[in-house]
């Protein structure tokens, strides 16, 4: 007679089973930040939305996401200790809570609640071509971050970013919530 493994809840738990949660949230933060990443790039080489230093400053979490979330599930994979796990699912759900600050931030000042950086602004010029000063200053294009290129049902880029990265910090929640049972 061989005795199943018992949680304190009474429920029978599965060897493997906070692995398969936690490379399965890790890869799905993965697949999360590429569409996003991808949609900001489309946006800006494609439809030619310029982004504003605020909008590149949301895609370092996404940018970070990756690497993290694939040695999360890289890591799940190989049997790590569940607290490797929860450490690692951690820290992709305070990223996605902190960008989701940061996207909230952005879409404020995009509705005027409060002022933005005072450096929001265009691309840096060459001055070590001081003759064509003038043509550089004629061929810059300011992108403020205050004004918002595109907007879908009241929502623009940074007011989605807001809404993604809650659920990624609440997904990657849920990841720790059910390893640590």
């Amino acid at each position: 007679m061989t005795a199943d493994p018992i949680n304190h809840r009474g429920i029978a738990s599965e060897p493997g089973r906070p692995a398969r949660i936690a490379g399965g949230v890790a890869l799905t933060v993965v697949v999360v930040a590429l569409v996003a990443l991808a949609a900001g790039w489309f946006a800006q080489l494609v439809l030619e939305m310029a982004p504003c230093k605020l909008c590149l400053e949301q895609r370092y979490a996404y940018y970070l996401d990756i690497p993290i979330g694939l040695l999360v599930a890289f890591a799940a994979w190989r049997g790590a200790p569940v607290w490797l796990l929860a450490s690692g699912l951690a820290v992709l759900g305070l990223m996605a809570f902190g960008n989701a600050g940061l996207a909230a931030y952005h879409a404020g000042v995009e509705w005027q609640f409060w002022a933005g950086p005072s450096d929001c602004s265009g691309p840096i010029l060459d001055l070590s071509k001081a003759g064509g000063l003038l043509a550089q200053l004629d061929t810059v294009k300011v992108v403020r971050c205050d004004e918002v290129q595109w907007r879908f049902l009241g929502l623009s880029f940074a007011g989605y970013n807001v809404l993604m990265s809650l659920a990624l910090a609440g997904l990657c929640g849920w990841g720790l919530a059910r390893i640590r049972r």
